[in-house]
Parts: structure tokens; C-alpha cells; sequence
């Protein structure tokens, strides 16, 4: 069983953080969302205190597979799922494998198109240059990376704790998560589909999902609306946390209310 926190009551919200990430990602929004709302957040299999699945290798269905078990362990049919990133990635495999899951659905900073064809070569840059220069190296580097660079002094701190935090991913976990977003297929036809409403939070400075990309999925469900973040990377949690936290909190509530977005 992976590793969660469950706090508070009333109206179910999931959160499934982004690579090499774990639940302390949305910790501020847990405290404050979790007096409205039962909040869950997990450790996907090989982040945090969540052990690696034992196969030899992990894919983006294997991690939507272990979420999904611990849903059914809780008796929890019906949820609004954030996803930040890789989160974002596991959420659409989950709502693939079981449509009814979702009683709204939070692209953060994530995308339901597969990976270029640049992508995956940087994906393969990646592995190479972490064979080479080890988790530590890559880490260091990557981190700041995720923020917009006009950000990254005035939040010195949480990109020294989210390095921290990052650090202590598996060389083992880091290679097999990486080669799963490599290798995952394209689910644009379940934003297409899904019949719950979409919230996208998108950086306008995202490198990690650039802002063309976000654009493309942006119209493709029914009921949708879109929080486009001026001087913003890929943490908008942190870049902008209370523009993100008051938008999650008014879209859970207008999922719940089956309004429209």
C-alpha cells in the first residue's frame, strides 16, 4: 500500500504530486482545504515513504493501478483529482481505466499529449547524464529549472526543500519514472470524453510543458476552463499559491455542485 495523508471531512479532494516529488508538495493547501473537504495526498510507489512496486519495471498505469487500490481501501468511488505534472499524467490513466473516478479533474501544470519526439531525447539526456553525474547532480540542476527565473530568489527556500526532498528519490525510481513519461501513449481522447469538469493550470513560462502545448488541450473537453499564470514556471503552487489555491477551492466546489465551470 503507497503512503498518504488523509485529513478532514466532507466532499473527497485527491492530490497526486509531479516527479520526484512527494504528498509535502501540497501540505499548505491540505491545511486549509481540509476544513471544507476530506483531503488525500499521496506518495506515488517510489517517492517519499512509499515503497517501489516490485516489478522490474513501472509504468504510468502501474502508478494509476497502486493509487487506485488505495482509493478502493477507503471506499472511495468519486473524487475531484489533482494532478501536478507526472500527478497530471497518472490522473488521465486512472480516468482511463475507470471513468467514474472523477468528479472533476485539475491538469496542474500537466498535459494529456504523449512526449515529442524532442522530448524523449531530452528524457534520454536525462538518464545519461544521471548515469553519469549521479541523482545529486541532476537534482541540483533540476529543480530551479521547474521555476520561472524571476521567482527562484524570492522562493530560495522551497527550492532548497523540494531539492531535499527530491534528493532522496531512488536512482532506480528517477530512471524508471523517467522512461514511463517517456513511453506514455497520448489520452487526449479522455479530456474528450469526460464527462466531469476541467480545470487546466498552466505557466505561461512552463518549460517542462510549454505554454503551445497547454494551449492545444485546453478546448478539448466539454466543460473546461483554463488559469493561465503570467511570470510562472511549472510550480504555481509555490509561484503563485494563494491565485492556485483560490481557483482549486472554487473549482472543487463547482464540481461538487455539478455547475458549470
Amino acid at each position: 500500500m503507497i503512503a498518504y495523508s488523509d485529513q478532514g471531512n466532507g466532499s473527497p479532494i485527491l492530490f497526486i504530486h509531479g516527479f520526484c516529488e512527494t504528498k509535502e508538495l501540497w501540505t499548505e493547501y491540505n491545511h486549509i482545504l481540509a476544513h471544507t473537504n476530506r483531503v488525500i495526498s499521496v506518495d506515488l510507489p517510489g517517492f517519499g515513504e512509499s515503497e517501489r512496486l516490485i516489478e522490474d519495471s513501472m509504468s504510468i498505469e502501474d502508478l494509476a493501478d497502486s493509487v487506485l487500490e488505495l482509493l478502493d481501501s477507503l471506499n472511495l468511488e468519486e473524487l475531484v483529482i489533482v494532478g501536478h505534472s507526472l500527478g497530471g499524467y497518472v490522473a488521465l490513466a486512472m480516468a482511463e481505466k475507470r471513468p467514474a473516478i472523477c468528479s472533476g479533474l485539475c491538469m496542474f501544470h500537466s498535459t494529456a499529449f504523449a512526449d515529442t519526439e524532442e522530448k524523449k531525447l531530452n528524457r534520454d539526456k536525462t538518464l545519461d547524464f544521471i548515469h553519469r553525474q549521479g541523482i545529486e547532480s541532476f537534482v541540483t540542476a533540476f529543480v530551479p529549472s521547474l521555476f520561472y527565473p524571476s521567482n527562484r530568489e524570492r522562493l530560495e527556500a522551497e527550492i532548497k526543500n523540494l531539492q531535499s526532498i527530491a534528493m532522496q528519490t531512488t536512482e532506480y525510481t528517477v530512471n524508471e519514472i523517467t522512461l514511463a513519461m517517456r513511453n506514455r501513449k497520448d489520452r487526449t481522447h479522455i479530456l474528450k470524453s469526460i464527462s466531469a469538469p476541467v480545470l487546466y493550470i498552466i505557466g505561461k513560462e512552463d518549460l517542462a510543458v510549454p505554454f503551445e502545448m497547454s494551449e492545444k488541450q485546453m478546448n478539448l473537453a466539454a466543460n473546461s476552463r483554463s488559469l493561465i499564470l503570467e511570470h510562472t514556471g511549472h510550480m504555481g503552487m509555490y509561484e503563485q499559491r494563494e491565485t492556485t489555491l483560490n481557483a482549486i477551492q472554487r473549482f472543487v466546489k463547482n464540481a461538487y455542485e455539478k455547475s458549470t465551470l
